[in-house]
């Protein structure tokens, strides 16, 4: 995928790692392969994504990767610990490969929205009242956050966390 895009765009400066799966499972209907394919999703596949571009950003000495977590990786959430694992796991790779690339240019960051409106949370109207804010975020609120952090070359290895004011980091 890495190879197909840059041969038709050129070198990829900026990776956000977005990829994602919800399976909706109560702690007893869990199965493992629930578990095993919401860590590939969620969380394999950003690490997949970053080792393909980091040659050619080491190479310019530039680059910017902003991996999208959950406010699950912090909180109970709603779909399960297999999501809050995954998720979690996806801020532990953000300041593990922010630690190791700041010194060549590259920032690795986070950014971890809760109850966005997006497909997940269509059928879901009664997860308002939990907002402080009383509406659901939505996908340009989290956009925004994302070039927040592609636009600053000073902050690395953070998650910004966007709930509506449910949690304070």
């Amino acid at each position: 995928m890495a190879e197909r895009v840059t041969a038709g765009l050129g070198p990829i400066d900026i990776l956000v790692n977005n990829a994602g799966i919800a399976i909706t499972r109560g702690v007893d209907d869990l199965t493992e392969d629930d578990f095993d394919r919401t860590i590939l999703v969620n969380l394999k596949s950003a690490f997949l994504c970053t080792q393909a571009v980091l040659p050619e950003m080491r190479a310019r000495k530039w680059g910017r990767i902003v991996n999208i977590s959950s406010g699950a990786a912090r909180g109970a959430g709603s779909i399960g610990p297999h999501y809050n694992a995954s998720k979690a796991g996806m801020e532990g790779v953000t300041r593990g490969y922010a630690a190791r690339l700041v010194k060549e240019g590259i920032t690795v960051n986070a950014v971890a929205p809760s109850l966005i409106e997006t497909d997940m949370m269509s059928g879901q109207p009664g997860l308002v009242s939990r907002i402080p804010l009383g509406r659901f975020g939505t996908a340009d609120e989290v956009a925004k956050a994302v070039m927040l952090l592609v636009d600053n070359a000073y902050m690395t290895g953070q998650t910004i966390a966007l709930s509506g004011g449910m949690a304070f980091n």
